[in-house]
């Protein structure tokens, strides 16, 4: 099933008097339990490519759909409403332990404080963070910090995954297990979409593309992409 499609679209930003074409007449089609992987030298849009697929800014032109529904519309498509953005750091978090974090993005729902216990002792253990639960963030290292955020949108349930270069700054036996983890989340009926400058954070995507002078190259499409029925977690 296609659950997010990016149909003709195009970015501009301004600054000043000048404007720069971020993004040119992209397309592309994401289907659940892909992972699709975007690679671009700094500054070629990559980031600004995710920020459009979540929903977080608008495109100049073309339309972008999440489980058939236009995201320029805003709504239960947005943010927390099946899309999880995983940016780097872990801003926002200061005077906050991680445990902590995950509930607050819980509690803002309107989930009781068990049952929001229940999912963030879940999600930490799910991603391999279970050790940080009581850190702040200048206690994490990087890679524990990319689990802890990945573990905070994964409280909200997401069936899209959205990550901007989550390997950065990691060094190689834990970029792996990230890779990993990001991979068996696909598997689990997740779709997973990450944007990258280095190519060894391609390993394991079903598609890798690439994104220059504001044109994204390669598949747009899925390619018998697999097509996995989101996997519930057991009640605690």
């Amino acid at each position: 099933m296609t659950l997010l499609e990016l149909e003709r679209v195009g970015r501009r930003h301004r600054q000043d008097r000048h404007e720069r074409v971020v993004l040119r007449d992209v397309t592309l089609a994401l289907d659940a339990g892909e992972l699709v992987a975007v690679w671009g030298l700094r500054r070629s849009g990559r980031s600004t490519l995710l920020r459009v697929a979540a929903g977080i800014e608008r495109a100049d032109a073309g339309v972008v759909r999440f489980a058939g529904r236009d995201l320029a519309g805003g709504g239960e498509g947005a943010l927390g409403g099946g899309i999880g953005y995983c940016r780097r750091g872990l801003g926002g978090m200061e005077g906050r332990d991680a445990l902590d974090e995950l509930l607050v993005a819980q509690l803002a729902r309107g989930t009781p404080q068990s049952a929001a216990r229940s999912c963030a002792f879940w999600a930490l253990e799910r991603t391999g963070a279970q050790g940080c639960a009581a850190c702040s963030p200048r206690e994490l290292d990087t890679a524990e910090a990319v689990r802890v955020t990945i573990a905070r949108a994964l409280v909200l349930e997401p069936s899209l995954l959205v990550l901007d270069e989550p390997t950065a700054g990691v060094d190689l036996l834990a970029r792996d297990g990230i890779l990993s983890l990001l991979r068996s989340l696909a598997d689990e009926g997740i779709a997973v979409l990450i944007a990258t400058g280095e190519a060894a954070a391609l390993s394991g995507a079903d598609r890798a593309l690439s994104l220059a002078e504001g044109e994204l190259r390669g598949s747009a499409a899925p390619v018998l992409a697999p097509v996995l029925a989101l996997r519930h977690r057991a009640s605690a």
